[in-house]
């Protein structure tokens, strides 16, 4: 399976910037699927109310799926790589 990854950089609520990675299969084309995705996650993270939008996230490169990324991208159509200030 080929992977878009997206990267993505959020201003969080007390003003640093999170990092992360929105991987999903290459098929989706869609950047509005993609940034719900993001948003999804962002929720996850108690930062819902941040902007998410082509400012903040870009397409970055195909590439192969990684046998850690494919189970959970079969079952909620993506994977986070969690880069900087995501905890």
């Amino acid at each position: 399976m080929q992977v878009a990854v997206w990267d993505t950089y959020v201003t969080k609520k007390d003003g640093s910037i999170m990092h992360f990675d929105i991987i999903a299969p290459s098929e989706v084309k869609d950047s509005n699927i993609i940034y719900n995705y993001g948003k999804k996650y962002l929720k996850t993270k108690g930062q819902e109310a941040q902007h998410l939008t082509a400012k903040e996230c870009r397409f970055c490169h195909i590439e192969s799926v990684k046998p850690s990324w494919e189970a959970e991208i079969k079952q909620n159509g993506y994977f986070i790589i969690e880069m900087e200030n995501c905890k």
